[in-house]
């Protein structure tokens, strides 16, 4: 009886300490998945900060367009101030 009682207690002891190791494991994965989900976030703020550089190009060319429309003869000045 002693000794069964002595067997449980060491698989409870090392059952306590496979649960420490698997919340530390769960800890180290869940903060990997933190900085996956930072770098996404990063990645989408970067395509958004893209995206309204291409708005301001698109801009100054379709005032360049205009410009050209309305007065041909300034077409090559126009072009060296919109570049």
């Amino acid at each position: 009886m002693e000794v069964q009682a002595q067997v449980l207690r060491i698989i409870n002891k090392k059952s306590k300490k496979e649960q420490r190791r698997k919340n530390v494991t769960r800890k180290v994965f869940s903060r990997l998945e933190m900085l996956e989900g930072a770098k996404s976030i990063g990645a989408g703020a970067a395509t958004i900060a893209l995206a309204g550089a291409a708005v301001g190009i698109g801009n100054v060319l379709n005032s360049l367009i205009h410009s050209v429309a309305r007065n041909p003869s300034l077409a090559k000045q126009s072009f060296g101030y919109a570049i």
